[in-house]
């Protein structure tokens, strides 16, 4: 039985969790993480390209990518680094930006911080994106949106990418 009251209960009812391992060793993962010029050949799901606008990998610097669609539609996004562990992690703002909404016409999600665990495997690689939400109702709000799908679909696009890298 679950207490509603249990902190980390409540947490977790925020939280998406999607884990993913790459044949690849972490310090190339990480960079093709970091690396705008890398970003740009696999963000986004798979039919998608991004633009890398600006990706100042520092506590405190600013991020934003546009997705563009099939069909030309951009989707911009952004975000404020606020920790770094080289390798290890890299916790983050991920903000919808301006007009996105009149893009999918809907009531987007807020305030959400992504955290991504890079971990050793023997010259493999887990990546663990823990997605927060403010509410259960944003986090639902984005599994609505299709987070959970967009991020498999780039981490498909990402593992393609590595395995030519």
């Amino acid at each position: 039985m679950s207490n509603k009251n249990d902190p980390t209960n409540a947490q977790s009812e925020r939280e998406i969790v999607i884990t993913r391992i790459f044949n690849a060793p972490r310090e190339l993962v990480f960079q093709v993480w970091t690396d705008p010029k890398h970003v740009a050949q696999w963000w986004g799901p798979k039919g998608f390209t991004t633009r890398v606008t600006e990706l100042d990998l520092r506590p405190g610097g600013k991020w934003r990518y546009v997705m563009i669609g099939p069909d030309g539609t951009e989707y911009p996004v952004k975000g404020v680094f606020r920790e770094i562990v080289p390798l290890e992690r890299i916790v983050t703002s991920d903000e919808f930006d301006e007009g996105f909404e009149k893009i999918v016409n809907a009531d987007l999600p807020r305030g959400i911080v992504m955290t991504a665990i890079f971990e050793d495997l023997a010259g493999k690689t887990k990546l663990t994106l823990q997605i927060m939400h403010e509410s259960v109702e944003d986090r639902f709000k984005h599994e609505q949106m299709g987070v959970i799908a967009g991020w498999n679909s780039s981490f498909d696009c990402l593992d393609e990418f590595l395995a030519k890298t």
